[in-house]
């Protein structure tokens, strides 16, 4: 997601929480049900995020937020494409926890009749953590960094990247073991969650659509792709 800014609360109808008032507005503190029905019932230009308990409200989305957001859109969707069991998100929000509930520019996750660790409401949210979570961050990085970071390693997500590109650079977590991921010498990631997933850091910052497409081709016709994919048949099967 993009930044947050300060504006001032938005028109939406109050929750009563412990007999006070409480707005979808920057800094509020909240419990994610009273931000879940602020949010739900807000006006469809809102973009929001509960993170730690705490509100934060976007900004308009720069030229540079959205060309890079949906260059990564593309290449996550080839991966799900070709990987049977692997769902990819864009812009979704996420339930987890009693306070948290952001808005990844970008998912992938097993689906849970595939062994995945997250599962689908009723009323179509996505419940629990998907394995790998994507960002790109430019004045959002800080927030993307600490808190966002915080909370989805307490919450269980797996992987963790973010893109800034006004920093030329990637930020890669394990998450699972709480540490950041040096990038290779020469750029190249293979994903620790995702066997295939093979992504050009200079690629991606470059938005070089030849060259990414054949690094990402290159990953899913590879053996350890291929052995994800029949694990995925096999939880399926068994599932059954």
């Amino acid at each position: 997601m993009s930044t947050a800014i300060e504006t001032p609360r938005h028109r939406v109808e109050p929750v009563t929480a412990a007999g006070e008032q409480i707005f979808l507005e920057n800094g509020a503190l909240m419990s994610r049900a009273e931000f879940h029905q602020l949010y739900r019932d807000a006006p469809e230009n809102i973009r929001a995020e509960l993170i730690g308990g705490i509100v934060y409200l976007s900004s308009p989305v720069r030229r540079v937020h959205g060309i890079h957001h949906g260059f990564l859109v593309g290449l996550m969707f080839q991966y799900e494409g070709a990987t049977p069991g692997v769902e990819g998100g864009d812009n979704t929000s996420l339930l987890l926890g009693d306070q948290c509930e952001p808005q990844p520019d970008i998912y992938l996750r097993t689906l849970p009749e595939y062994g995945g660790q997250s599962r689908t409401t009723e009323d179509e949210y996505v419940e629990g953590a998907p394995e790998l979570l994507l960002e790109v961050a430019l004045s959002s990085r800080s927030i993307d960094l600490n808190a966002k970071r915080r909370d989805y390693c307490e919450f269980g997500v797996r992987e963790y990247m973010v893109l800034i590109p006004w920093s030329n650079k990637l930020v890669w977590f394990d998450l699972m073991r709480g540490t950041e991921l040096p990038v290779p010498a020469d750029g190249l990631i293979k994903s620790i969650q995702y066997p295939g997933l093979w992504l050009s850091v200079p690629t991606l910052l470059q938005r070089n659509h030849r060259a990414a497409t054949e690094v990402m081709q290159a990953g899913l016709a590879s053996p350890e792709h291929q052995a994800f994919v029949e694990q995925l048949a096999q939880r399926r099967a068994a599932a059954k």
